[in-house]
């Protein structure tokens, strides 16, 4: 994770030495183990890049980089695959290396077009007077732009600032492939051309309508004097995923119950299932390639046995080198399960469970008013669970934090230590008061969410937030006490809804538009999640100077499932707890968990009680007033 940046002016008037103090601040806490700046100038433009590193491998290697002919670069990604990255190198060095061997613009999108993992990069070509930059296919790091004074500047930045009584100018970088600008061009025509390089398939049906409608979006937004164009070339990027598989079936959906009604939310029920040959082979093979991709993310970052004997002797004990945003839902559950395959078993793993103060003294045995009149059958796991934890809710330092997410985490937190009782498994009770959430929205989190400004933006980023910062109460038999999270890297399951029709909105679709709309629907959620969640989730964790990893997003984890039929992945003439994300379901009961397989979906700021907390009227969708504070 880093805090990279480039302020570009074409005005004399504009040429600076430095960013601005807020911007500067931001990009700093992104990146605590490196920062430096770097000048470039020419007779019609000045490049001001600002590069802050969070070092987690190989060699700590400062940024911005530059090399012999004068070329730089800025990188903020992860090489998980695709490019060969030894142990003991800097992703950042390669990336480099390669970058300054490429001869034309085609080894520059061959070599993007062949790296797995996250990243948004900035590039100057020194001979060419050009500036590369752009993020993954799915936009997994943040990069914001921001265009001013008519053309005469522009700035690229993994995290913007506000300007006190100034609306907000930064806007996302979309994830439509990679940018070119000739920096020589807007001091001609007095404005700034963007050359889009997209992202297309092999396949290449339908390339023409795809970017033309791609370019016809990016510039909307866009003001008058900055034009978006595709490259006279015709090239481009090759996608890292396959296309999702829109296959229907030829007979109606087969299901193991006469009754739909009468089906049991229970273990058994998903035994069922994989007493299917098939079913079982394909769930087997989900568990594999999604192992892989935990395994990467929590193997690519220094360990103690890294260090020198010195370091270590100052350590008294192990620190969690993982954390991960803990619901105790099945996502989250499904990934410490396999984390745990995977980190050092003398290596704590941090489970981050937040909990926004409520009105309420007794735990809330039913959450949710409509779904407690009903007390259906897919209630049962969550009551389950509240009576486990019933009875160790004492230890907590506060009855009023015990929203659901805090007893289904506590009950999950048991499961895990059942499947693997040597492991030190860090429940991390992290309690929010509205006081200090609304302190710390005004003061810090608020322009990490910007450009996104909806309440559920507001709801899911504050929650974010002060989960991944990691402080909080580690509540044990013995004792409680205060505690800090130490992990540099916190893994999330965010991509596991979207692709495996976890969302209530997957259920209605599929009531009224059959497996043809949800597949729809699911091929609108992949590619519309960097604009929606990645880019703020990315701002928001990385405040605190830690990475955020998506092993649900990974692009084998993608392919995979794409390649799938839908009823494989998700049978939604099933009852809630089972039908959505079933696959999923299924991979839990393999790798040995129990009543958290049958958990249905509830979401963050639900089951962290963020939500409507501090107003019961407003929509998800909402303009959110709470953000367009100015500190």
């Amino acid at each position: 994770m880093c805090g990279i940046c480039c302020s570009v002016s074409f005005s004399i008037d504009n040429f600076s030495k430095d960013l601005k103090e807020d911007l500067l601040y931001n990009l700093k806490r992104r990146g605590p183990n490196s920062s430096r700046q770097l000048l470039k100038s020419d007779v019609n433009y000045q490049c001001l890049f600002s590069g802050h590193v969070l070092h987690l491998r190989g060699v700590l290697t400062a940024q911005p980089l530059e090399d012999e002919r004068g070329n730089v670069f800025l990188w903020n990604g992860e090489v998980f695959s695709g490019i060969k990255v030894e142990a003991e190198e800097n992703d950042t060095q390669i990336m480099f290396n390669y970058l300054s061997s490429c001869k034309n613009e085609s080894d520059i999108l061959s070599l993007f077009s062949k790296v797995q993992g996250p990243w948004s990069f900035i590039y100057y070509q020194a001979s060419t007077h050009y500036l590369w930059f752009g993020r993954d296919f799915f936009g997994r790091r943040s990069l914001l732009w921001h265009f001013s004074n008519l053309g005469k500047s522009f700035c690229l930045s993994s995290v913007g600032a506000q300007t006190s009584g100034v609306a907000n100018h930064w806007q996302e970088v979309p994830s439509s492939g990679v940018f070119r600008i000739d920096l020589k061009s807007p001091t001609i025509s007095r404005c700034v051309v963007l050359k889009l390089y997209p992202w297309k398939y092999i396949s290449r049906e339908n390339v023409v309508e795809e970017c033309v409608n791609s370019l016809t979006q990016i510039s909307a937004d866009l003001p008058a004097f900055v034009s978006v164009v595709a490259n006279e070339t015709k090239l481009y990027l090759e996608k890292p995923i396959i296309p999702l598989n829109m296959l229907l079936p030829q007979a109606p959906l087969e299901t193991h119950w006469s009754n739909i009604s009468s089906i049991p939310t229970t273990r058994e029920t998903l035994q069922v299932f994989l007493a299917d040959g098939h079913t079982k082979e394909v769930v087997q093979q989900f568990i594999d390639v999604l192992s892989v991709a935990v395994k990467r993310r929590v193997l690519c970052l220094p360990r103690d046995e890294n260090l020198a004997p010195s370091e270590v002797l100052q350590t008294c004990e192990r620190k969690a080198n993982v954390a991960i945003l803990f619901s105790g839902g099945i996502d989250s559950m499904v990934i410490a399960t396999l984390a745990d395959r995977h980190i050092p078993l003398d290596e704590p793993i941090d489970l981050l469970n937040v909990a926004f103060m409520t009105g309420e003294k007794t735990i809330p045995t039913s959450f949710n008013k409509k779904r407690s009149k009903q007390k259906n059958h897919y209630d049962l796991p969550f009551e389950e669970f509240s009576k486990n934890v019933a009875a160790t809710d004492g230890a907590s330092p506060d009855k009023q934090f015990s929203v659901p997410d805090r007893i289904t985490g506590r009950a999950g937190l048991k499961e895990l230590q059942v499947i693997n009782p040597s492991r030190i498994w860090n429940f991390v009770e992290i309690n929010v008061s509205l006081e200090e959430l609304q302190k710390l929205r005004r003061t810090q989190i608020c322009h990490l969410i910007q450009p996104l400004d909806t309440v559920l933006d507001d709801s899911i980023g504050c929650a974010v937030w002060f989960a991944s910062r990691g402080i909080g109460w580690l509540v044990t038999q013995d004792e409680v006490r205060s505690y800090q999270s130490s992990a540099k890297v916190v893994l999330t399951g965010i991509g596991a809804d979207e692709q495996l029709a976890g969302y209530s909105r997957h259920r209605i679709r599929f009531q009224t538009h059959g497996l043809e709309g949800l597949n729809k629907e699911i091929m609108m959620e992949l590619g519309r999640i960097s604009s929606r969640n990645l880019g703020r989730d990315d701002r928001i964790i990385g405040d605190h100077g830690k990475e955020a990893r998506f092993p649900f997003l990974d692009e084998n984890v993608v392919s995979f499932l794409n390649s799938l039929p839908v009823w494989e992945k998700a049978n939604l003439t099933l009852p809630r707890g089972i039908g959505e994300k079933l696959i999923l379901r299924l991979a839990a009961v393999e790798l040995g968990l129990t009543a958290s397989a049958l958990l249905p979906k509830r979401a963050m700021q639900f089951g962290s009680r963020i939500a409507k907390i501090e107003k019961n009227n407003e929509k998800a969708s909402d303009k959110c007033e709470r953000l367009q504070v100015i500190s």
